[in-house]
C-alpha cells in the first residue's frame, strides 16, 4: 500500500517543491503542494503538473487525491 511519505516523494521527485504536505487514510489522500512552477498557469494546469508527476500510480497505487497547489506568493498570502 502507498503512504502519504510515497505521494510527496513521489511529486518531490518531479516537481521542484517549496512544500509538499500529504495526509490520508491509505485510499483517499490530501495534498497541499507549494511550487514556483505553478506560477502562471491556472488551478487545472497546475493539477495536471501534480497528475503527471505521479503518472500510471493514480491508475493503480492512488485511488483518491485532493489537492491545493499554490505558488509561494500564494501560499504567503493566504
Amino acid at each position: 500500500m502507498v503512504s502519504a511519505e510515497d505521494i510527496k516523494g513521489y511529486i518531490a521527485a518531479a516537481i521542484a517543491c517549496e512544500l509538499v504536505e500529504v495526509q490520508g487514510d491509505g485510499q483517499h489522500w490530501e495534498a497541499v503542494i507549494v511550487s514556483r512552477e505553478f506560477e502562471g498557469k491556472n488551478t487545472v494546469q497546475q493539477h495536471q503538473l501534480v497528475y503527471r508527476a505521479l503518472g500510471d500510480r493514480m491508475k493503480e497505487e492512488i485511488h483518491a487525491l485532493s489537492m491545493k497547489t499554490m505558488t509561494p506568493t500564494q501560499w504567503n498570502t493566504r
